[in-house]
């Protein structure tokens, strides 16, 4: 019997409780919803805890919790509010853009500070439709932890298909040194020979592997590198 009513108490709580929730995220706005900046990731973090605390166990008392959300919501609102007319504010309650990278090179020192991997950036890269990293003449990571992109001027808005040109090869490019190592399968792949690698590196005053941060080649054996350490002197900085 007791069981029973503890059950019947939990639904009644997902009853009333989850409209009431669906009322506030939706007074709080779209950017709670979707962007998700730190402090609103924080506070659908905390509406989560106490609507799941509620909810499991009946020994909480429901009305306060009806509360809590109502206050937390309340929050994020004067929070919103404050970042809109004060910066001080938003900078505070938010994240700086970080541009990772810059004419085609990964800024490492950049990407460590914020602690995203070759493998993340690639990753986004593709999802934006950009194979090749040197069709890229920015990207940085918002504040939401999302990618921007500029491609290089030459890589937009005409395309070859616009002049009824016809590419003899895609700008796929492939990782080929990664922090200093080789992979031996993709210049096999592309029958090439680490003998003529070293000599390309060579003709670039490159002397050690070490000093390569991420190196991609395409399929007409062009060879692009981003070095370590490699600055960003040439934009002025982007902040939100």
């Amino acid at each position: 019997m007791d069981m029973l009513k503890e059950i019947l108490v939990i639904l009644g709580r997902i009853i009333t409780i989850l409209p009431l929730l669906l009322v506030v995220t939706m007074l709080m706005g779209k950017r709670a919803i979707g962007e998700l900046p730190v402090f609103d990731f924080l506070i659908i973090i905390t509406l989560g805890a106490v609507v799941g605390a509620d909810i499991a166990d009946p020994n909480i008392h429901h009305i306060p919790t009806a509360v809590a959300i109502i206050a937390i919501a309340s929050l994020q609102i004067i929070v919103a509010k404050w970042k809109i007319t004060n910066r001080k504010i938003g900078k505070l309650a938010t994240f700086e853009p970080t541009i990772v990278i810059q004419n085609g090179k990964f800024l490492d020192k950049n990407m460590k500070k914020i602690r995203y991997s070759i493998d993340n950036i690639l990753q986004m890269l593709r999802e934006k439709g950009v194979f090749d990293l040197n069709d890229v003449e920015i990207a940085l990571i918002e504040a939401n932890g999302s990618l921007s992109v500029l491609k290089k001027a030459s890589k937009h808005p005409v395309t070859p298909g616009d002049l009824n040109l016809v590419k003899s090869t895609s700008s796929v490019t492939f990782p080929v040194i990664i922090e200093g190592n080789v992979y031996s399968d993709v210049l096999q792949g592309l029958d090439l020979t680490e003998s003529w690698l070293m000599e390309q590196l060579s003709n670039r005053k490159i002397d050690s592997l070490n000093d390569i941060f991420y190196a991609s080649i395409n399929y007409d054996h062009q060879l692009h590198i981003s070095l370590k350490n490699e600055e960003d002197k040439e934009n002025l900085p982007i902040r939100h």
